[in-house]
């Protein structure tokens, strides 16, 4: 019986390890760039919804992003340690959040990109329909990245 509830707890355990590994942007941020500060305000992510400005959005994980991706995405040092999220998600071109700004100007936002180091959140967005591309000529030669947020806890 005892060695079974220790099974028992084990599993919860690794599955809960697993799941805070599996999402490691969870939970609520506090703005701290000045895009953030002044587009979005504090956000909060939590499994298949993002929180900005008082409204939910459905977002969609993807799939990871590698190391060097998230180096030509977020202009970091390509530690083997620094991965990242790409989402799938859907805000209207004529959202307004915050001071009366959009993510994408008139255009809809249809990626998000995540990355945490320690307490910090960055994330971008980008328009279109297409899938960004994380290399560091596409992302300095894109015309739908959308903007770079910086949010801590």
């Amino acid at each position: 019986m005892i060695r079974m509830m220790q099974g028992a707890a084990a599993a919860v355990l690794f599955s809960c390890c697993l799941a805070a590994g599996a999402q490691q942007d969870a939970g609520y941020w506090r703005a701290e760039s000045k895009t953030a500060e002044s587009i979005t305000g504090d956000i909060a992510i939590s499994g298949e919804k993002l929180m900005m400005n008082f409204t939910r959005f459905t977002i969609a994980d993807i799939r990871p992003l590698s190391y060097t991706e998230v180096s030509a995405a977020f202009d970091v040092p390509a530690e083997n340690g620094n991965k990242g999220i790409l989402y799938r998600l859907s805000i209207p071109g004529d959202k307004k959040f915050l001071h009366r700004n959009t993510l994408c100007g008139n255009e809809e936002t249809q990626w998000m990109a995540t990355f945490v180091t320690g307490r910090t959140l960055r994330l971008v967005f980008f328009s279109g329909s297409s899938m960004p591309v994380f290399t560091p000529e596409a992302i300095s030669n894109t015309t739908s990245l959308c903007g770079s947020y910086t949010y801590h806890r």
